[in-house]
């Protein structure tokens, strides 16, 4: 889609109503549904983190923002992300935090991007985070410079893929709580996107399904 086209769409998506854990299931991990629908997250005492769900114009089609984190000690190491992390004490509030990482990690100042709204909350239990997610525009063609102690690449995921329903799959994974499950995921280019990533994926594409019209 044109970006010149999604931006007309940007204020009916800033007031869609968000389908929070609905949403999250489709792309839920079976062991994970149990955490969505029973458990008491906040008796966990989660840190809080923020991400950014950023869009830009890229030969002025519109693209989503994702990056491939590097191999680390920890265990979202080589996952597929969006730019955010832990909030720091100089940050004031969870949408500074998305900002300041966004610019950390992929090099894009706060000053080219407007926050558009947030979306529903993701709890991670293997790392006990609390996530923010956030959805961003920036008007303006992007060249993103990794940190390279985090981010391995950065990937440019076209909305028309994104909103195409041939992008989500089923794939094998062994993850910190279960050996050879089968999982919900988004492929983009050759990686596969599950966990909490694409659970926030699947929120974000019902909001912009919801009010853009094919």
């Amino acid at each position: 889609m044109l970006f010149q086209n999604f931006i007309k769409y940007v204020p009916k998506i800033e007031k869609e109503k968000l389908l929070s854990t609905e949403a999250h299931l489709k792309m839920a991990p079976l062991e994970r549904i149990s955490f969505l629908k029973e458990m008491d997250y906040l008796e966990k005492e989660p840190r809080e983190a923020a991400v950014l769900m950023l869009f830009y114009p890229k030969n002025a089609q519109t693209h989503l923002a994702l990056i491939v984190r590097n191999t680390y000690p920890g265990v979202h190491s080589s996952q597929i992300g969006f730019p955010g992390g832990k909030v720091e004490t100089e940050d004031k509030n969870l949408t500074e935090t998305a900002l300041r990482e966004t610019h950390e990690e992929v090099g894009i100042s706060p000053d080219k991007i407007e926050v558009i709204r947030p979306f529903s909350k993701v709890y991670i239990p293997p790392s006990n985070f609390l996530v923010s997610p956030f959805m961003g525009i920036s008007n303006e063609e992007l060249k993103f410079i990794p940190d390279f102690d985090e981010v391995k690449s950065v990937l440019e995921f076209p909305l028309s893929l994104f909103l195409d329903e041939r992008t989500i799959t089923k794939v094998k994974m062994t993850t910190s709580y279960a050996t050879d499950i089968e999982v919900p995921a988004f492929m983009v280019e050759k990686y596969v996107v599950w966990g909490a990533t694409a659970m926030m994926m699947s929120e974000l594409k019902e909001a912009i399904k919801n009010v853009i019209q094919f």
